[in-house]
């Protein structure tokens, strides 16, 4: 039951059937709900026995009256897997990948989308805009084709081709912009003023965070599942690739409500951020112990969902990691390429560069005792390296002549 907006900073309410984008302060807005009405009736017996295949099984909280009035395409329910103890995977005893690449548009965006597209139709918004680095224009895109509303997207021109192409056959309108995505936002800001979109900017309206809190509601059952205990489960420590960190500051919220509705109690994951080294705010805002998190200079990083200079939920990023105990930490753009390939070949996931960023995080973090080999961890592997390939090189796989008849050595020269 949704029934209230508040200001992330202030505390100060918003109406909920007005189109809101960020509060007078400056800073995102978050939906509330009558927990206390539903914690009878919404348990995880009676989430567990629903049928319904996609987040919106959670639609008490989420901003709908019914699950039927949800803009949806299958989001959620993705699998969460247990990592092979085999290679440079050895020392973790419980290590597991939530995979969010089985989204509709292939990543985690998906639940964003779903959640604030759905919220924009039910007040009336017939065309919506955004900047993006990339997976979230794709999930936009269809999640507004879906709606019937138009999409307008800028983005930066070195964004994955793949993303721009998926956008491009969803009939979205795109605007490539010479810059990074703080730039694309400037534009979205000015055009929106125009011409009268709805800014879906992350976080600068209150619905996509409500999407990706879903992630921390799932993680909860699918540990439990893998236990065997009803009992609802959470790790010791939670990796997150963190750009916009809408992911990380959704699971948080959702760890608060799921504890007010008697599920869990007041443990909470250690919570640990993981940027490229060419684009860190948020690392370096821990490590300096700011509140804040300042323009980056300069970013730049392969992994496009991580070039983020300026972000702007960084103080409730910095508050769910300094709260759980967690930490920040950076890794280079070799080094995430090294994991990804390695979360590919030893898993068998196909991995994006940010999910290959949370696993070279966590081995530094085991290697410098800061992880235990026994504690349950997880890494979040946003999205599919299929959006990546681009990134990668295959002119040195053999060629073979089907009218050679020595073309068995190539095989004898590979082995």
């Amino acid at each position: 039951m949704h029934q209230d907006l508040k200001c992330s900073l202030t505390g100060e309410s918003y109406a909920i059937d007005q189109l809101q984008n960020l509060s007078a302060a400056g800073k995102p807005l978050l939906a509330e709900y009558d927990l206390d009405a539903i914690k009878e009736t919404m348990t995880p017996k009676t989430v567990r026995a629903r049928n319904i295949r996609s987040m919106w099984k959670f639609w008490e909280v989420m901003p709908v009256d019914s699950p039927e009035e949800a803009v949806s395409l299958g989001e959620g329910c993705t699998p969460l897997l247990k990592a092979n103890r085999v290679g440079p995977f050895e020392p973790f005893e419980n290590l597991f990948v939530k995979d969010e690449s089985f989204n509709p548009t292939g990543s985690f965006k998906a639940r964003g989308m779903s959640a604030a597209v759905t919220r924009a139709k039910a007040l009336g918004v017939k065309a919506i805009a955004l900047p993006s680095a990339g997976n979230a224009a794709g999930a936009a895109t269809y999640y507004a084709a879906q709606a019937g509303l138009e999409c307008h997207l800028f983005v930066p021109e070195d964004t994955p081709p793949a993303n721009i192409v998926e956008s491009k056959l969803g009939g979205a309108n795109i605007y490539l912009v010479n810059g990074l995505i703080s730039d694309c936002g400037r534009l979205c800001r000015e055009a929106c003023n125009q011409f009268g979109w709805f800014d879906l900017s992350t976080l600068k309206e209150p619905f996509r965070v409500e999407g990706k809190k879903t992630m921390g509601y799932e993680l909860a059952f699918d540990l439990a599942d893998h236990f065997g205990t009803d009992d609802l489960q959470l790790p010791d420590v939670i990796f997150y690739p963190t750009g916009g960190g809408t992911g990380l500051i959704g699971m948080w919220k959702a760890f608060d409500e799921m504890e007010a509705l008697g599920w869990i109690g007041s443990s909470r994951p250690k919570m640990v951020a993981v940027q490229a080294e060419g684009c860190s705010p948020i690392v370096k805002a821990y490590l300096d112990g700011e509140d804040s998190a300042p323009l980056f200079p300069n970013a730049a990083t392969c992994a496009s969902g991580l070039r983020v200079p300026i972000a702007v939920g960084d103080f409730l990023m910095l508050d769910a990691i300094r709260k759980s105990s967690g930490t920040a930490i950076s890794v280079s753009d070799q080094k995430l390429m090294q994991g990804t390939e390695e979360i590919c070949r030893w898993q068998g996931i196909s991995a994006c560069p940010e999910g290959g960023a949370v696993w070279k995080a966590a081995e530094q973090l085991m290697s410098d005792g800061w992880l235990s080999p026994e504690e349950t961890i997880v890494l979040f592997n946003t999205g599919t390296g299929l959006k990546y390939n681009h990134l990668f090189q295959s002119d040195d796989i053999p060629r073979i002549d089907h009218e050679d008849e020595n073309w068995m050595k190539i095989l004898e020269q590979e082995s």
